[in-house]
């Protein structure tokens, strides 16, 4: 009877842990809607590895609209059509691992790539890739597609130990983000997601093809309605 009970109390505590830690994260997910991500894990294991943490918060109103279409161009084509997955590139690099075992092949969204640098850590585990799912699901819902990217912008890794659109800007060109030009927008575009190993400057022959080729699909989605409405196109940023 002892042993029930105390099995009993164990369980009773649990229930109440994760009671809390989901009204937590709830509570955090609301607050970051307006609130900057005080730091990310990602950052955070930067920093203790000596890759450095250089990162500047900016509003969306200071990032220029080049540099959020630049990052849909190159990441995320169907971001404002999709609500956080896109089903058929999943489905695509699904088949490309099962038929290639030893490569890996991503589909991750703007929004999954926040969910995931955001709120978790960085690895390929199924237990990450669930808690990301719950995760995007929520931004989507409470933040919306604005928000999404503009965190996006700010908390990305755009060089070794360089997170944002604003730093990275200050040290690839020597000015703000919403002083970019379509080119640069595009330079710092083509290093993502790898950008450890992709520089912005000197840029490698493979990055100032794609940085071209980013340029051609920013002139196709441009005229987009909804793409416009995203980047805060009528402002002047």
């Amino acid at each position: 009877m002892k042993t029930k009970g105390l099995f009993s109390k164990i369980w009773r505590w649990t229930k109440r842990i994760f009671l809390i830690m989901f009204i937590a994260q709830f509570i955090y997910i609301i607050l970051l809607k307006w609130m900057d991500p005080p730091i990310t894990l990602t950052q955070f294991f930067s920093w203790i590895t000596g890759h450095g943490l250089k990162r500047d918060y900016v509003d969306r109103d200071d990032i220029s609209y080049n540099a959020k279409l630049a990052v849909i161009a190159s990441e995320d084509q169907l971001f404002v059509d999709h609500s956080g997955f896109d089903w058929k590139s999943i489905k695509k690099a699904m088949k490309y691992n099962e038929k290639k075992p030893g490569r890996t092949h991503g589909a991750s969204t703007i929004s999954q790539q926040v969910a995931k640098n955001v709120f978790l850590w960085q690895g390929r585990d199924w237990v990450r890739k669930g808690l990301e799912a719950y995760f995007t699901f929520m931004i989507e819902k409470i933040w919306g597609k604005k928000r999404i990217l503009e965190v996006y912008l700010n908390v990305i890794e755009m060089g070794d130990g360089i997170f944002g659109i604003e730093r990275a800007a200050n040290i690839y060109f020597s000015k703000s983000a919403k002083d970019l030009t379509r080119q640069e927008a595009a330079m710092i575009a083509a290093c993502l997601p790898a950008p450890k190993r992709f520089k912005v400057k000197p840029p490698s022959r493979y990055v100032s093809w794609k940085a071209g080729k980013i340029m051609q699909q920013m002139n196709f989605l441009q005229p987009d309605p909804d793409i416009q409405k995203v980047i805060d196109k009528s402002r002047k940023t």
